[in-house]
């Protein structure tokens, strides 16, 4: 028979509260070179501003893909190579389109508008990106929030990826009480995952999954 579970009983393993949708921050510390030099901005100010205007997100997917190996009639399924799927931000365009400008010009070094060519050097258009949740306390199961500081839970890192699609901007009479928003995808080569207890004003820190 199935064991009586109650309500105290929950609580007492929901002891983080459960970790919220909307409590993340994402970055790219380096966008590629030839994007930045344009806007004239130094000290990555262009990370500040995509970490405030990033509105959406996602944690990966993990994908391993089966590989059937028939016998008598029946499929043995057994693991093959992971798979790494596109990842996709939504970012809200303020009214200087820094962010818009920053991800065409990446699109168009990799194939130029005009005459399809582009840089052959992937180093020259690939860079990392970080996706972190954030705990709602200064530390993990923490009773108190002290405030001004986040605990980072859990830090996903992204290397190597480079846009490969720029979503259109909708125009529309019809369109109020409403911001422009746009969603970017990029190729990822890989992705590790990391725990950290440093807050998110200070340095990434990884404990790597192996």
């Amino acid at each position: 028979m199935a064991e009586v579970k109650t309500i105290s009983q929950f609580k007492s393993k929901l002891a983080g509260g459960a970790a919220r949708p909307n409590l993340f921050e994402v970055s790219i510390p380096s966008f590629p070179s030839g994007i930045t030099e344009a806007w004239n901005s130094g000290d990555n100010a262009e990370n500040g501003t995509f970490k405030f205007l990033c509105k959406a997100a996602n944690l990966p997917a993990s994908i391993v893909a089966p590989i059937n190996v028939p016998f008598r009639g029946r499929n043995l399924k057994i693991a093959g190579d992971k798979t790494f799927e596109p990842w996709t931000v939504t970012i809200i365009n303020d009214e200087d389109f820094k962010l818009r400008t920053a991800f065409e010009r990446w699109s168009n070094i990799l194939s130029r508008l005009e005459d399809n060519t582009g840089v052959t050097n992937p180093g020259s258009y690939m860079t990392d990106a970080y996706v972190q949740q954030l705990g709602r306390g200064a530390e993990k199961f923490s009773t108190a929030n002290t405030g001004g500081q986040h605990s980072v839970l859990r830090t996903y890192k992204f290397y190597d990826i480079w846009p490969d699609n720029i979503s259109a901007i909708a125009l529309s009479y019809d369109s109020t009480n409403a911001v422009e928003e746009f969603t970017v995808s990029f190729q990822v080569q890989y992705f590790t995952i990391g725990d950290s207890l440093e807050s998110n004003t200070g340095a990434v820190g990884e404990t790597q999954i192996s």
